[in-house]
């Protein structure tokens, strides 16, 4: 290789020359650019520490150039020279898929970590890309978009083909092209053709009007696969939290990912927590990966989070990933047969099988009888008389009984039925489109018009899923707006640790400078993290410069909590947070705090009234969340920073901050939705995480519970209780149950098997990623398309699209007529 003199910022004339003649322009480019960044990292490490090397993408029509800078020195003269290189974006994608794919550390170490490749692709941990359209478009040329090529759709002529390959249509033209000769050779071509071409007729709109509706419904399947593959993740940009397309994912992005999120892209752990991912799809290994900033920061698109949360460097997107080659080389088939058309297609080859059974049975009596002398003329004369009878007249007569037996077969073959079937799936299916149902199974229209039971989650169904905090109790004193200024500043700064450090959700500002706050996160996040920043005073930004983050528990519907442990860096003492179900973490308490910051013991007589506290919230239809705090010891600090020991944070010994009260309002005609349903024979049964006083008095407002009705044993029960009921308990009870409280997705799962083996259908309603079993097990499984998890969807059958219970009750009704009218055709 000869020595090459490379300006800075115009790489447009670099000549490299390489012995292997084989390299095009761009390797030999990338191959210089790759052995000068290992040759100068490598010069580094034996030196002294120096200033900070810095990395940005410069643009150019082709290529991007780093360009690093480092410290003047005559050893360093060479490293000047050769660092400042083009890399071929192609070649700098391949290499940083390469070593995703491959998990390959010492390259990523080489490379100066996560930071070394953020640095290098522009990208701010804190704040993001740029996110302008420019730049966004100049990283999707450069990298390529994160979309993967399909095979390309079926034409009409395909589906015609394939309509010439049925058995059925192949009798029925070998039944018209002898109906044809012999009607053409029996009464001359002027009136013979008409039996055998009415039959060519016939079989021509069959084909042509089943090859039509395959074609529309293949192309229907198509449209829906965009909408369902058209995810929306969250990412950072020009340091704003976005929801965008998984399409509009460029490299350099940062993603935002919790539990229950497929990954859109391959990239790199940049922070997180507890996180663990769900390889199976890419490796076949059904053990959850743990995935951290040290020993394997990697992340692989199509996988799924499956505790935890953090954000993902996006690295390759699309094509350069493993998910991309492989769902590229997938091709969907869209023409899958539901139960009731392949039953139809076994009753249609049946009849055709019997027909053609019976019209030979037909051909050889009568040729038999012709043959033995047994037919007769109109005159009474035997039409066959061996020798005698002339060669004409044998054959005619031949003609005429094989046509006999052809008219049979044509007769007895009902290939209009499955026609029917697949036109009136494909308008319900549009119809159900049209009602914001979007239909990922066929069999599911079918089935949801046979369905008794509806299982149905609360948040987000029967609810808006729009929280606000409406009541707070600090101790035993109900805390107004005008009330929050007495409020000690030293409880102020606990919930700001509380609530600013545990959570999932963001607060960012929408300008610079600016008051006006934007919020992300769940609803129940941005509800609380709303509240504390708007009535609290808290400063997000603040908060966690004076603290770090030591670990995390994160939330999930078995535990219904989440906890940290943090340090505050002025004095380096650990405290430990709790947020969750107010009565999950009341029991977790000994102490509580007034609001003058004065600590009391919580006896029995306060853990009552406590109590009383938290259900008289929740039969207001609150959703009750609480919050505890407790400072450990340096002996606790110690053994929790051991990595096994740091798994359960401490539970007990906590003091109760207070609890908040959010409100969620019920969707407008729900309670309408529910009584349509009702008096459809439809029972409703809703099964919720929250406590039995919230559960009691939303079911009462949607109207699963009457209000004028007095609560029978049995109709409301924990999910605690079903699940400790025998078997045959559970299948003696579970009609009678309406309500199911704090109930776990197992909870979910056992009474939805229970349904059935009572003979019920089943459909549910879902939206996490543990509802995923439920949603399987159901005779029907309907997820949630704004709040839904991927896993969720994946596991349904139909996709609610606004997350609303009247679209679920709107689904019954054409599924209710197509199952009624398949009976009478």
């Amino acid at each position: 290789m000869s020595d090459t003199k490379i300006p800075r910022y115009n790489c447009s004339t670099l000549l490299i020359n390489v012995t292997t003649s084989t390299l095009t322009k761009a390797q030999k480019r990338w191959r210089l650019a790759y052995w000068t960044i290992y040759s100068f990292r490598a010069m580094l490490s034996v030196l002294p520490k120096g200033r900070l090397l810095s990395a940005e993408i410069l643009t150019s029509h082709d290529y991007i150039a780093l360009d690093v800078e480092p410290e003047p020195s005559s050893s360093h003269d060479e490293a000047n020279k050769l660092v400042s290189n083009s890399i071929d974006p192609d070649m700098d994608g391949i290499r940083l898929a390469e070593m995703v794919k491959n998990k390959d550390s010492h390259t990523l170490s080489l490379l100066g970590g996560v930071e070394g490749v953020a640095n290098a692709l522009g990208t701010n941990p804190e704040y993001g890309i740029n996110g302008n359209d420019e730049d966004v478009s100049r990283r999707s040329q450069l990298f390529g978009a994160n979309t993967y090529h399909k095979p390309p759709p079926k034409g009409l002529l395909h589906f015609v083909l394939e309509a010439f390959k049925d058995t059925t249509i192949l009798i029925l033209l070998v039944c018209a092209a002898l109906s044809l000769g012999f009607g053409i050779k029996e009464h001359g071509a002027e009136e013979g053709w008409y039996e055998g071409g009415s039959i060519f007729v016939a079989v021509f709109l069959v084909i042509v009007v089943s090859a039509f509706s395959n074609f529309r419904q293949a192309r229907q399947f198509d449209k829906l696969s965009k909408i369902s593959n058209n995810i929306k993740v969250e990412v950072v940009r020009e340091a704003r939290r976005l929801q965008i397309s998984i399409f509009d994912l460029v490299v350099g992005d940062i993603v935002f990912l919790k539990i229950g999120d497929q990954i859109p892209a391959d990239g790199l752990f940049l922070d997180g927590h507890s996180l663990q991912v769900d390889e199976s799809s890419m490796t076949g290994e059904s053990d959850h990966v743990e995935v951290d900033s040290t020993n394997n920061p990697f992340l692989f698109s199509g996988s799924k989070v499956a505790d935890g949360y953090a954000q993902m460097l996006v690295v390759s997107v699309g094509m350069n990933t493993a998910w991309g080659e492989m769902m590229s080389s997938i091709s969907s088939d869209s023409n899958e047969r539901t139960p009731l058309q392949a039953r139809l297609d076994k009753l249609t080859s049946t009849i055709g099988k019997v027909g053609l059974a019976v019209a030979f049975l037909v051909l050889v009596v009568l040729l038999a009888r012709y043959f033995t002398g047994n037919t007769k003329d109109e005159n009474g004369i035997k039409e066959y008389n061996g020798s005698n009878t002339d060669i004409d007249d044998v054959f005619n007569a031949v003609v005429s009984i094989v046509a006999a037996a052809v008219t049979i077969v044509v007769v007895a073959i009902p290939e209009g039925l499955p026609l029917a079937v697949t036109l009136t799936l494909a308008y319900s299916m549009k119809r159900m489109m049209t009602d914001q149902a979007m239909v990922r199974k066929l069999p599911a229209c079918e089935t949801m018009g046979s369905a008794t039971v509806i299982c149905t989650d609360k948040t987000g169904t029967l609810t808006l899923n729009q929280m606000k905090v409406t009541k707070f109790w600090l101790g035993q004193e109900s805390i107004v707006q005008e009330t929050y200024c007495k409020i000690a500043s030293s409880i102020r700064d606990l919930f700001h640790q509380g609530v600013g450090l545990n959570t999932t959700g963001s607060v960012s500002k929408l300008k610079p400078g600016s008051s006006v706050a934007e919020f992300s996160g769940s609803p129940t996040e941005k509800a609380v993290l709303s509240w504390a920043v708007l009535e609290m005073g808290m400063e997000m930004d603040k908060v966690k410069q004076k603290y770090s983050i030591l670990h995390v528990e994160t939330f999930n519907s078995e535990k219904k909590r989440s906890g940290v442990l943090i340090r505050r860096k002025a004095d380096n003492t650990t405290h430990i947070h709790w947020k969750g179900a107010a009565e999950i973490i009341l029991a977790m308490c000994s102490h509580y705090y007034e609001s003058n910051g004065v600590i009391k013991s919580m006896d029995g007589n306060g853990r009552s009234q406590m109590e009383n506290i938290i259900h008289g919230m929740a039969a207001s239809s609150l959703r009750c969340i609480a919050f505890a705090y407790k400072q450990v010891s340096e002996e606790e600090t110690a053994y929790n920073n051991d990595v096994k020991a740091r798994q359960r944070l401490k539970e007990e010994g906590l003091t109760l901050l207070g609890i908040v009260g959010i409100k969620d309002p019920c969707r407008p005609g729900v309670q309408k939705a529910v009584e349509a349903c009702q008096s459809a024979g439809v029972e409703i049964k809703m099964i919720t995480g929250d406590n039995v006083f919230t559960a009691k008095a939303i079911a009462t407002e949607c109207g699963i519970l009457r209000l004028d009705q007095q609560v029978e044993k049995g109709e409301v029960v924990e999910g605690v209780e079903f699940r400790n009921y025998t078997d045959e308990e559970r299948i003696q009870k579970v009609d009678k149950i309406r309500v199911m409280a704090r109930s776990s997705p197992f909870d979910k799962l056992l009474m939805v098997q229970c349904l059935k083996k009572k003979g019920h259908v089943v459909a549910v309603t879902g939206d996490g990623t543990n509802d995923a079993p439920a949603l399987k097990e159901a005779d029907v499984g309907l997820s949630m398309g704004i709040q839904g998890t991927e896993v969720a969807k994946e596991s349904s059958d139909i996709v609610i699209l606004d997350d609303d219970f009247t679209s679920v009750a709107t689904v019954l009704s054409p599924g209710d007529q197509l199952h009624s009218g398949c009976f009478c055709w």
